[in-house]
């Protein structure tokens, strides 16, 4: 009669390595990458890090949180031109903000993130500080270019959470058929709505990314013309 083995030591297991922030945030981000942000919970990666979600609360108050730190780390993506690079700053700025906006694109559920929390992370606050450099560069008063960073940022990310929205909504490719008729409709000769006919196929017209620069001048612009009110009294 054959033996069963006899059961194996605990002693003579691996250890599991210890737990820390910097493997919770790991382990989500290669979640986000492979099945998308709706997985990444603190039961699921408990699960992945072969601990209980309990033991996750010591280093990430929620899942709030965790999503936050997740856009953090992928935010390392965004390439801050150095200090000496060609193009004036305009170009540059406005390259970082596209390249943050394209970032998002690729992730609209942390570009809901991104409105909805204050990322304050390494990366995030590295991209922020890279746009104040740029805008001080151009000759934009400190005070002007933390107002006008904070502006650019959000204007970047709604950009990126509205067209996520639309893309990932059910028959969005109808919606968007369906919208674009709808506009050209009101535009035609004829139409009561002699504004939209005046402006015609304009309504429509430029791509994502033109329309994204197009806007961000816009605001630079009036960046440029607009101090900020001096400080209240106290």
């Amino acid at each position: 009669m054959t033996r069963p083995p006899p059961p194996a030591s605990r002693r003579e297991r691996p250890a599991k390595p210890a737990l820390s922030r910097a493997a919770i945030v790991a382990a989500a981000s290669a979640l986000l990458a492979e099945e998308g942000l709706e997985r990444v919970t603190m039961r699921r990666i408990a699960t992945e890090l072969d601990t209980g979600a309990a033991s996750l609360y010591v280093y990430v108050r929620n899942t709030e949180e965790l999503h936050a730190a997740v856009l953090d780390e992928l935010l390392a993506e965004v390439q801050l031109p150095a200090g000496d690079a060609a193009g004036n700053w305009r170009e540059r700025l406005t390259g970082v903000l596209t390249s943050y906006t394209e970032l998002l694109y690729r992730h609209p559920n942390l570009a809901r993130v991104a409105i909805t929390t204050r990322p304050s992370g390494p990366h995030s606050l590295r991209l922020f500080d890279g746009l104040l450099g740029l805008l001080t560069e151009g000759g934009v008063p400190v005070r002007d270019a933390a107002w006008a960073g904070d502006l650019l940022v959000q204007h970047a990310t709604a950009q990126a959470a509205e067209a996520g929205t639309r893309e990932e909504a059910p028959g969005a490719e109808v919606e968007e058929a369906e919208f674009s008729a709808a506009v050209r409709a009101a535009a035609a000769p004829g139409s009561p709505l002699e504004n939209m006919v005046a402006a015609g196929e304009d309504l429509l017209s430029g791509t994502g990314e033109q329309r994204l620069r197009w806007s961000l001048d816009v605001l630079l612009n009036g960046v440029l013309a607009t101090p900020t009110p001096g400080p209240t009294a106290g």
